[in-house]
């Protein structure tokens, strides 16, 4: 993905929200920006959903994905995209075109 974005020449900032989390409200922004159903931010296909060590509702609203997301950032979805108002989950990475 990433280099879909340096063959255009896009300028871009990686944000390592597992070394920095994010807090609740850029969180909810970034759910929010992507749009459609909140669950999609989440990698439900995590051992830790298999084991039953996690678990989501599939009608689940953006609270409910917000605090999941708070408590285990590293099942977010990535690496997700933001361009100006709009965002996108750039996987697969071809999706990042979808911003240009």
């Amino acid at each position: 993905m990433l280099n879909v974005l340096q063959e255009r020449g896009v300028e871009f900032d990686v944000v390592e929200y597992l070394k920095a989390p994010l807090d609740r409200e850029t969180l909810s922004g970034l759910v929010e920006l992507v749009g459609g159903d909140p669950v999609q931010m989440v990698r439900t296909s995590d051992r830790r959903f298999k084991d039953g060590d996690l678990s989501l509702a599939p009608d689940a609203g953006l609270p409910e994905v917000v605090d999941l997301l708070l408590d285990e950032p590293a099942v977010m979805q990535r690496p997700v995209v933001v361009s100006g108002k709009r965002a996108v989950i750039a996987r697969p990475s071809d999706r990042v075109l979808e911003l240009l």
